[in-house]
């Protein structure tokens, strides 16, 4: 396949890559139209609308709450239950959460079904009222990293005081809710110095931060004054929510970005264009869609991502070595898919409403690392798996044909400088070559050779020939 129609068959993927995304934003609008369509219910019936988070907290859980709190306030509920059996999460989805109940009209509940830890207390203290049940508790809402351990106190600084503030919008001692992230806060007859606050039901209720215990949520609407009749209207969950939830987890949005880089490389060293670009596209796809469908994926950023693509592109096939274009190509991707996850607007990322997403140094996090994890795997085994038998099957790489193979470089196999041989793969920029009839890996000093194309040894590194192309 020439430059030229390589250069067509990558438009049409970016053409591709924008056409999902639209579909994405349309099915976004019409489930925002279904959502608004009303109910009938009869006039003297209170409805309650109930939201359920039962997960770690997370850009999933805040999605669930997101369109929760809309479908409730566009049916015009009276009342929203959030029942809630966590162990915590992330800071900066929770304080989206949180803010997105102090804001708005209807009335909350939150009904501790178990656990409200960490990120889970700073939700149920952001409700106007809090019922548990008998064996439930709340609190230990110190910041931790995930391995377990206390992160620096910039950031216990940030949680003591969106739990002093939150306490008290709902009328909550804002001293007894700073005390379950700061081990340092003594509380007479509460909590002693050195440790974490965590209340059971019943010393919930004894310090004003819980109203009741009740077992089912039939028990709390009782005592929350609301008398019957009533219906419960619950949040219906499917399975396209489910999945986005899933695809925007963080540790996914890792996974793909190393599929999506992992694509490129492998498409790059082997002859034609097949699988491991059609994994790359599929990666990105699942990527950016849902990020695109939570607003938090702009098209400005989905453009940088694909710009990024085509100045790589036109490294590889057009311009020889890798330069300029190369270099803002990656770091336009990165850039990409860092800005991607977090809630800014456009280069503001100091939003005091983060939409859920991630916070910046986080989000650097969650695409640095797969970054990091996948130079070094492609250094250690790259080469390795471009010979495997699986791999060529998957990108139609025959063996070529020789007398003898060597599969790298070494001492006990020297080349002369300057001896020339001929490409029997292409070069971008990893392939096979022969001298005198033995096959060597070999890489391409700049540009891209052809299968066929007559080079030259300048180098020979510790396990593979660097060449130049032969031109006439």
């Amino acid at each position: 396949m020439n430059n030229a129609k390589k250069l067509l068959f990558y438009g049409f993927v970016v053409l591709g890559l924008w056409f999902m995304t639209g579909l994405g934003n349309a099915a976004g609008v019409m489930n925002g139209l279904h959502a608004e369509a009303p109910k009938t219910s009869s006039a003297d019936t209170t409805r309650v609308y109930l939201i359920e988070i039962l997960e770690e907290i997370a850009p999933g859980a805040w999605r669930t709450v997101q369109n929760g709190m809309k479908e409730a306030e566009d049916l015009q509920v009276d009342w929203v239950v959030l029942r809630i059996n966590t162990y915590g999460g992330q800071v900066d989805v929770a304080d989206s959460i949180r803010t997105r109940l102090l804001n708005t009209p209807l009335p909350t509940i939150a009904f501790i079904d178990n656990n409200a830890a960490s990120a889970g207390a700073l939700i149920s203290i952001a409700c106007d009222s809090i019922y548990m049940r008998q064996s439930a508790s709340m609190g230990a809402a110190t910041v931790v990293n995930q391995t377990g351990e206390v992160v620096p106190d910039k950031y216990q600084s940030y949680m003591r005081a969106i739990m002093r503030a939150t306490a008290s919008t709902n009328g909550r001692n804002p001293r007894i809710a700073e005390a379950m992230v700061d081990p340092s806060v003594a509380i007479s007859g509460v909590i002693d110095s050195g440790k974490v606050l965590t209340f059971t039901s019943d010393e919930a209720i004894a310090n004003g931060f819980c109203e009741g215990k009740a077992e089912r949520l039939e028990d709390v609407l009782l005592l929350a004054g609301i008398n019957q009749p009533y219906r419960i209207v619950k949040q219906e969950i499917t399975s396209t929510d489910r999945m986005i939830s899933w695809l925007i987890h963080p540790a996914v949005s890792s996974i793909l970005i190393l599929l999506i880089l992992g694509g490129l490389y492998f498409e790059l060293q082997s002859p034609g264009i097949g699988f491991p670009l059609a994994v790359s596209v599929g990666a990105a796809l699942l990527y950016f869609a849902p990020l695109y469908l939570e607003g938090l994926a702009a098209n400005w950023e989905i453009l940088l991502f694909l710009a990024g693509i085509i100045l790589l592109a036109v490294e590889i096939f057009i311009l020889p070595g890798f330069g300029l274009a190369g270099a803002v190509g990656i770091v336009f991707m990165v850039f990409a898919l860092v800005s991607s996850l977090v809630g800014n607007d456009g280069f503001d990322y100091e939003l005091p409403e983060a939409r859920g997403g991630l916070g910046l140094m986080q989000a650097m996090v969650v695409v640095m690392l797969p970054l990091v994890l996948a130079f070094t795997a492609l250094v250690v085994w790259g080469q390795s798996l471009l010979n495997t038998r699986a791999f060529r099957r998957l990108v139609r790489i025959d063996p070529p044909p020789s007398t003898q193979t060597v599969p790298a470089l070494g001492p006990e196999s020297p080349l002369a400088i300057g001896i020339e041989g001929v490409a029997l793969t292409d070069l971008r920029p990893v392939g096979r070559v022969s001298f005198d009839g033995i096959n060597y890996e070999a890489r391409a000093r700049f540009g891209y050779i052809e299968k066929g194309e007559r080079i030259r040894l300048v180098e020979q590194e510790r396990f593979t020939a660097l060449v130049d192309k032969i031109v006439a």
